[in-house]
Order: structure tokens, then sequence, then C-alpha cells
């Protein structure tokens, strides 16, 4: 499973085949918009092309905007899509854009305790967002 920390980048990523929208746990992005909502989505489609510093989607066609806006409705309606300024945060620009969770290989008993609650926490973020896990049944 992955968490994205930017939404045009992770974006781009699922459009392009590089990552599986169902390998996405969340991405925590700095966005504050409703992708359902066609005001919010023109603006946001137009920031990425070519209004903004980092216009992330430049190179996307005319064609390309149902795609980017099915993939985004899709994260959003399944609660993957994050957006702390909704909450009056003001997250800086990450410089990654996915982490890999959950350790694989080891035994519970065999971790650091450590390596244990973060495992928990993964799970705890997995259940919340309906993800699942194929070893094992996701509990917290």
């Amino acid at each position: 499973m992955k968490i994205g920390f930017s939404y045009s980048r992770c974006v781009r990523d699922i459009a392009d085949g590089v990552v599986d929208i169902d390998n996405v746990l969340i991405i925590i992005s700095r966005t504050d918009f409703d992708p359902t909502n066609d005001e919010q989505w023109t603006s946001i489609w137009l920031g990425y092309r070519n209004r903004w510093s980092n216009p992330e989607w430049i190179d996307c066609t005319d064609q390309d905007e149902q795609r980017y806006r099915d993939i985004s409705m899709e994260l959003y309606s399944q609660g993957k899509l994050h957006q702390p300024r909704k909450f009056g945060a003001h997250p800086r620009r990450s410089p990654y854009v996915w982490v890999d969770t959950g350790p694989i290989g080891y035994e519970q008993y065999e971790q650091p305790e450590s390596v244990q609650q973060a495992w928990q926490h993964y799970l705890m973020l997995a259940a919340l967002t309906g993800s699942s896990n194929e070893k094992e049944t996701l509990t917290y």
C-alpha cells in the first residue's frame, strides 16, 4: 500500500499506470477542493495544466481531463484523499510523492516493538479507508 503526498503528482502516476489506484492507502494533499464540483474541478484542472508555479499536468491534453477527474472522484469517494487545508492546516510541499507502508517478511514476534506499533497504525489506517490486506484480516 502507498501513501501519497502530492495530489497532482499522485493522480498523474495513477493516470500513467505507474501506481494502481487499488494500491493507494491515502493521499495527503495540500489541495482544498471537491472534484465533484464543476467549478472547483475546472480551477484545479486549469491550475495544474498551466497557471501555477508547478504545472504538474502541463503535458496533458483536453482528452485527459475526464480520466484525471474520474481518478480524483474515485479517490475522493473512497476517502483516500485527505486535504488538511479543509481543517485549517497549511502543509508544505513534500519532497516525497509516495511512501510504501507495511513491513513484509517478518512474523509479528520477530519485529521490534516500534515496527509492531507502526504495523498496527497501518492496519488502522487501512481499515478506516476500506482497504484490504491479502496477508491478514485488518484489525486494530
